[in-house]
């Protein structure tokens, strides 16, 4: 029954969105370690950024650290989504600590050809954000000084290498499409001979969510993406919406919405960072229906039927 006090919101919510089958698999693998191992099992970083989906994970019995110097001799280590540099698992077997790699395979994918072009004497131009783990991660895979970060067309165009006709480019895999084309661009006018990846870096679930959100961007008044600021992903999602000329705010809760924010809006768009689970859309559904009389449209761009593959030791526990 329709309730004439309340304005009438049409709600756009883009499909694909959210969970990755990357962060299935993390969230997967703490969740199976703890069953086999008991708690607590330790987790080197936040597993995913997600604070929900990190507390979550606290309740069932996983503690987070930064270092593996946190984690006591004798109990289980899990290494986050994003990867870790080779460091980190040599000094855990040093250590004598059963660890699980919850490395995103489409991440994993890039550390190997990091590892191939520097064996073939390349050296690598990595497109990414500086700080980032994915990126710390990466440059972990190889020898210092053999792979170079730019974070922009500036950062290209100030590029002096030792060697311009030797050089390899990768990308993180939560990158802007679009910005990230921009800065390949870039490389290849100024490094005709630069070698690119065989297949693209960035992985198909950051590019299918920001597909879909220039899918409907144009429709809508605002547009509301769920997760979380450190979650690159996510930021992108942001970015790709205003890019189109729509309003876009970044939301971890629902409630955290703020309604002033939605002033005038009568279709609003929505949609979440690979890393926020549905519920958390579901939750800020049912926070708008309580101001709003809620119309709610599914705009889907592609289907997802990608799934990984648990780490050998899991697969009977799943």
């Amino acid at each position: 029954m329709t309730d004439p006090r309340k304005p009438k919101l049409e709600l756009l919510i883009a499909a694909p969105r959210g969970f990755c089958a990357g962060v299935d698999r993390a969230i997967q693998i703490v969740e199976l370690a703890i069953e086999k191992y008991g708690a607590p099992v330790y987790v080197r970083h936040e597993i995913v950024h997600n604070k929900f989906v990190v507390d979550m994970l606290k309740a069932k019995g996983a503690i987070f650290v930064e270092e593996l110097d946190e984690v006591p001799d004798g109990v289980p280590v899990v290494f986050s989504a994003h990867g870790v540099p080779k460091a980190v698992p040599a000094e855990a077997t040093q250590r004598g600590l059963a660890y699980l790699d919850a490395t995103c395979p489409l991440v994993s994918k890039v550390h190997r050809q990091a590892e191939r072009l520097t064996a073939a004497g390349r050296h690598i131009v990595f497109i990414g954000h500086h700080g980032h783990p994915e990126v710390i991660g990466t440059f972990g895979q190889v020898p210092p000084g053999a792979m170079s970060l730019v974070e922009t067309v500036a950062d290209v165009e100030a590029f002096e290498p030792a060697e311009p006709d030797n050089l390899a480019f990768l990308t993180q895999t939560t990158l802007s499409v679009d910005d990230t084309a921009t800065i390949v661009a870039a490389l290849q006018r100024r490094f005709p001979t630069i070698q690119g990846p065989r297949g693209e870096d960035i992985c198909y679930a950051t590019s299918n969510r920001q597909a879909a959100v220039k899918k409907i961007a144009g429709a809508c008044d605002a547009m509301l993406v769920i997760g979380a600021p450190n979650s690159s992903n996510s930021v992108r999602l942001v970015e790709v919406a205003m890019r189109a000329g729509t309003p876009a705010r970044l939301i971890q809760r629902a409630d955290h919405l703020d309604f002033a924010f939605l002033e005038g809006v009568r279709t609003l768009g929505l949609t979440a960072g690979a890393s926020a689970p549905e519920v958390l859309v579901r939750e800020l559904v049912k926070r708008l229906a309580e101001r709003f009389e809620v119309s709610e449209f599914e705009v889907e761009t592609t289907r997802e039927d990608i799934a990984f593959k648990l780490p050998r030791g899991l697969e009977v526990a799943a």
